[in-house]
């Protein structure tokens, strides 16, 4: 899985996230957004006036907690940094070893 951050402060230059968010609190001005599907529903129905499209879903799965994750564990992330700012960019690969 290759994760490429951007550097802090700079969601202002991201383009996408200007033109697609703008217009998700347009479609969503002056409704309650009293639980979780009205809010999906809401931002499932955005589009641009260029055809833009969001596609969104709940995600009513449950997932754990206040997970402690050791350092031997971290260590043991096969992750690889990328050259260029390798704390913004990097790869992470299939476990090297068996994990219990």
């Amino acid at each position: 899985m290759s994760v490429c951050h951007f550097p802090p402060g700079t969601s202002k230059w991201n383009k996408v996230e200007h033109r697609l968010f703008s217009f998700i609190s347009s479609n969503w001005r002056g409704e309650p957004l009293r639980d979780y599907e009205t809010i999906v529903n809401l931002i499932s129905r955005t589009t641009t006036a260029k055809g833009l499209r969001v596609i969104c879903r709940l995600d009513r799965r449950k997932y754990p907690t206040d997970q402690k994750v050791t350092d031997e564990e971290i260590k043991r992330v096969n992750l690889k940094r990328n050259t260029f700012h390798g704390d913004w960019n990097y790869t992470i690969y299939p476990s090297r070893g068996n994990h219990s």
